[in-house]
């Protein structure tokens, strides 16, 4: 039997270029809705990132993969204090040239980073995780103060500097902190001036934390 009366069949080509069109598209939108969820981004701006990786994978793509794919198999959290580094523990901890009487508690790996491009503190460092915040659901068992005390109980520990970010969240935080750490019996200290309120430490600049280490004060 023939076609019915105005039908059409498409070319198979076309077909397979429209099913590519689509394939294409889609892999870009997968990618797009990926790299927006990470912090600092947007869909526009994920967008943008993906489409200049596709036009300019010859250049960029292969460096790339092979560097994410280094990220994966060979960074880890460190057993000790939760920085990120190639290895279990990392290069900070392992260092016997830093001062083993202080501790500095941040939120996140990137706050450590602030801190260090300073080039003003010396010591050793924990990293929590994040803060106690009920917007985002965050509480006491989502922190790494399990590991916290621990080192407080073995190591030989004279002052722990509180250095959460002050915003509410960070405030309450450090609060907590002050608290909970006094029957460890060390020199509770938070950073002070030079600190906008509402403010998160990986934003600062080197000065700005340079002067609020030297300003600290008991918390």
């Amino acid at each position: 039997m023939g076609l019915k009366t105005g039908s059409k069949k498409e070319p198979a080509f076309f077909i397979y270029k429209h099913k590519n069109q689509l394939m294409q598209q889609n892999l870009i939108e997968n990618l797009s809705r990926i790299i927006a969820r990470l912090p600092g981004m947007g869909p526009r701006i994920a967008k943008r990132i993906v489409l200049h990786l596709a036009a300019n994978k010859e250049k960029v793509l292969s460096s790339l993969i092979e560097n994410l794919s280094a990220l994966k198999e060979k960074i880890y959290h460190c057993e000790i204090c939760g920085n990120l580094d190639e290895g279990m523990i990392c290069g900070i901890c392992l260092n016997q040239n830093r001062d083993q009487n202080l501790i500095c508690v941040v939120e996140e790996v990137a706050d450590l980073w602030a801190i260090e491009r300073a080039e003003n503190y010396r010591g050793k460092y924990h990293i929590l995780g994040g803060n106690l915040s009920a917007i985002s659901g965050k509480t006491i068992e989502d922190l790494n103060l399990d590991k916290l005390y621990k080192r407080l109980e073995k190591e030989e520990v004279q002052e722990v500097i509180v250095a959460t970010s002050a915003t509410i969240d960070g405030q309450t935080t450090a609060h907590f902190l002050a608290e909970n750490l006094k029957k460890f019996r060390v020199k509770i200290t938070r950073l002070a001036y030079g600190i906008p309120v509402g403010s998160e430490l990986d934003y600062l600049d080197e000065g700005t934390i340079a002067i609020a280490f030297k300003t600290r004060s008991k918390l």
